[in-house]
């Protein structure tokens, strides 16, 4: 697998303040998650945090940045009953390993694929390394059109469409179980900002903003519309 190890935790992304938008993201995986996760990329604990709190079994943590020193702090630091594993390395090196000890039912990646150049060999691994059954959890940024110099920045190969995003995990072996775009409504500010005003950073204020004022009404709406279209795309898809 080729990866660009130079990505520093998606939480440069300041989605680390989002806690609304990972709560989310959470409600469209939990009712499909198991009980010995794998999350890759984990950055410095933001979604971790938010999985521990489903009271899973093992929760083994994969990042393999300097924002693992973080995450090793933020995670030991919650109480919990959860069997928690920590790796600072990259999905590749270690999934043996983490097959070896107890093949997990769920794999993760939030904001997470995007930075895998060879993503196709990626979901393979998953597949393998996933017990009969298991399931893996897909959050990706949606539409080549969007691209910019932000996305180039952070070490993004590519933005998703729902087509391709389920294409490669069915030439993976996978089953298809939800496949949706996801946040619509921030298209049009993302194409302002990345794209019209070639911005290349993302600032924690706006994210605070966005996540507390819009996320609640945006989510709301999505649950009872699917649209053709969204600023990224969720999938969920069983071995």
């Amino acid at each position: 697998m080729s990866e660009r190890v130079v990505y520093i935790g998606k939480d440069l992304e300041a989605m680390s303040f989002a806690v609304n938008y990972h709560n989310w993201i959470l409600d469209e995986f939990r009712p499909f998650l198991g009980v010995n996760i794998v999350e890759v990329g984990s950055g410095t604990g933001s979604f971790s945090e938010l999985l521990l709190r489903e009271k899973p079994e093992t929760l083994n943590m994969v990042e393999p940045s300097e924002m693992f020193v973080y995450l090793q702090q933020n995670i030991s630091q919650i109480k919990t009953e959860t069997e928690t594993h920590f790796y600072r390395a990259i999905f590749a090196q270690v999934c043996e390993g983490i097959a070896a000890r107890k093949k997990p039912d769920s794999i993760i990646y939030v904001n997470v694929m995007e930075h895998i150049e060879d993503d196709a060999a990626e979901l393979k691994m998953v597949y393998e390394t996933l017990k009969p059954g298991g399931r893996c959890f897909i959050f990706v940024p949606a539409l080549m059109s969007l691209y910019g110099e932000f996305d180039r920045k952070i070490g993004h190969f590519r933005r998703y469409t729902k087509a391709e995003t389920e294409e490669k995990c069915t030439a993976a072996g996978f089953k298809v179980l939800k496949s949706k775009y996801f946040d619509f409504a921030g298209i049009f500010p993302w194409y302002v900002k990345y794209k019209l005003l070639k911005s290349d950073s993302l600032e924690s204020g706006a994210v605070t903003a966005y996540d507390k004022f819009a996320v609640p009404l945006i989510s709301r709406f999505e649950s009872f519309f699917n649209f053709p279209v969204g600023k990224n795309v969720l999938l969920i898809a069983e071995k």
